[in-house]
């Protein structure tokens, strides 16, 4: 309750806004943003839930993008009703929640392949992992909130504090506990909205995290639509907030459409075979189907080529054999590679025989003609859980993948040179979503190659949120990527995100594609997350400017 003042009757506490902003609601915004802020309790937690939720639509493969410029303002006029900063963080934790929820329920499908072992991890992956993940966001709003107070910002400069600790939130996520920069704000740029591919372009000079920060800012800027005056307004100066942000998406996307008609894809003219078998997860490490599977990729791979294929390449793991101790299987690899040419397929690798299996890596395997493996790659950024086990000796079960060995790492992002092939940085599954840590910078490679499985996800929105993320990582390093899949969006791309082959979920077959030239190395490939930084300190003038 507020005491007014010469007087012991007390008053209805009224809403943070109407307080700093003054009693005037001049707008149907004013009204909306006052009726935002003076909800309380469930309302007001149930709504940032929701506004959560609909802000993972703008996502892949909903693609809304528009999205954004509604749930963050509104988020925002909630934010403003919060009593003190623990209420602010419980909004931020609840809006995360709602986000992450709506966005990765699909790694819960990966247990649905061996329910009867797993239903009781199913809550624990379907709402366990958001609810962690969102207390980034929920230190986001409690940050923004405790500099408000201490530096009584104005409304512009609380925007900018925002969307500094949104980002910052997210780079914490990111690069943390192995990190998992999945669904990324900026990553609403990354499907088919139209437009969208232009204003994606950015993250060649300022990656997916600076994206990210201009992403937030624009959806948050008309957030002071909402503001109200004590005074009257121009029309002019009211419209400003929605000019910036018009201006925040329109002069980069400008510059991104620039982009897109001054690089055309150019082909090498180096043809490879993608090879997408779609076999089931439950059959993929059935012993008992081990053989049905091998022909498969065998049958797909042996089809006439119009054109001189210097590499077939499979997919994550699709060989079902240790193929550095099972000569017969690499003889019969070795009789699709093209004369001169290789197949290049994932698998798991033991040590080295005589000894018994003791370690075991998620591996890329090149194979030449005559059956020796010529190049190979170890996985460095393994999955918690499902590739090794985070606390073995205290957590009663084991990895969740078939196989009693957690696999080991690999030393990082390499570069494979072959004779005949544009040197490769290869990747294997999800070691595609990290931003900037993708290729050996010291032995730049020609192009991108990213084998994963994705056939644990069914037909959820993960495999799309995927291929999304891949792609955006080509644009960033100004490479053409290559992507195989067990099942789930294979797929040419080249330097500048344009989608060349596509073969979608579920598909089996084969396809054919020259592979395009890299373009000139981008501002992102050479200074990395440094630019973020240089963004971050521009985005907080607005807040230092307070300190005075």
């Amino acid at each position: 309750m507020v005491q007014a003042a010469g007087t012991r009757t007390p008053v209805p506490e009224v809403s943070v806004s109407r307080i700093r902003q003054g009693a005037r609601v001049a707008t149907p915004l004013c009204r909306l943003a006052d009726d935002l802020a003076d909800l309380t309790g469930r309302r007001r937690y149930g709504l940032g839930f929701l506004l959560g939720v609909v802000t993972a639509a703008a996502l892949p493969p909903v693609d809304l993008t528009p999205l954004i410029f509604i749930t963050f303002p509104a988020l925002l006029w909630l934010d403003e009703g919060c009593a003190g900063p623990a209420a602010s963080f419980r909004l931020g934790w609840v809006f995360g929640f709602g986000y992450l929820l709506a966005g990765l329920y699909w790694i819960a499908a990966a247990l649905f392949v061996d329910i009867a072992a797993y239903w009781w991890l199913v809550p624990v992956a379907a709402a366990g992992l958001p609810a962690v993940f969102a207390l980034y966001y929920a230190l986001a709003l409690l940050f923004t909130r405790l500099a408000v107070d201490a530096l009584r910002l104005p409304p512009t400069a609380r925007i900018f504090a925002f969307a500094i600790a949104w980002t910052a939130a997210e780079w914490a996520r990111g690069h943390f506990f192995t990190g998992l920069p999945w669904n990324l704000i900026g990553y609403v740029w990354s499907g088919a909205f139209p437009g969208a591919s232009a204003m994606l372009q950015s993250v060649a000079w300022i990656g997916i995290y600076g994206l990210g920060l201009l992403t937030i800012l624009a959806a948050s800027l008309p957030a002071l639509l909402g503001t109200a005056s004590a005074t009257p307004i121009s029309a002019a100066r009211r419209v400003a907030p929605v000019i910036a942000a018009g201006l925040l998406v329109g002069v980069p996307a400008a510059f991104g459409a620039g982009r897109l008609a001054t690089h055309p894809t150019q082909p090498t003219g180096i043809w490879l075979r993608i090879v997408q078998p779609s076999i089931a997860e439950s059959l993929k490490w059935n012993p008992a189907a081990a053989g049905m599977n091998f022909h498969r990729l065998v049958d797909l791979s042996s089809a006439p080529a119009p054109h001189p294929i210097a590499a077939v390449l499979w997919p994550e793991a699709a060989s079902p054999f240790f193929l550095g101790r099972d000569m017969a299987a690499r003889r019969a690899i070795a009789a699709l590679a093209p004369p001169g040419g290789y197949v290049i397929t994932g698998a798991l690798r033991a040590n080295p025989p005589p000894g018994r299996v003791e370690e075991v890596w998620n591996s890329l395997e090149a194979i030449d003609g005559k059956g020796e493996i010529v190049a190979r790659y170890d996985k460095a950024h393994l999955v918690p859980f499902g590739e090794y086990m985070p606390l073995a000796d205290i957590l009663p079960f084991k990895k969740l993948t078939p196989g009693r060995i957690d696999l080991s790492a690999g030393p990082g992002p390499q570069t494979v040179a072959l004779t005949g092939l544009p040197p490769f940085a290869p990747l294997i599954c999800y070691e595609v979503i990290f931003p900037g840590a993708v290729v050996n910078e010291q032995d730049r490679p020609d192009w991108i190659l990213n084998l994963t499985n994705d056939a644990w996800y069914g037909r959820s929105s993960g495999p799309f949120q995927h291929f999304a993320i891949a792609r955006t990582r080509a644009i960033e390093e100004g490479l053409p990527l290559v992507r195989v899949a067990n099942n789930g969006l294979s797929a040419v791309v080249d330097a500048v995100g344009r989608v060349r082959v596509l073969l979608g979920l579920d598909a089996v077959g084969h396809v054919d594609v020259s592979l395009p030239a890299p373009v000139k190395t981008t501002l992102y490939a050479r200074a990395g997350d440094w630019v973020l930084l240089g963004l971050l300190l521009l985005a907080a003038l607005p807040v230092a400017s307070r300190l005075r």
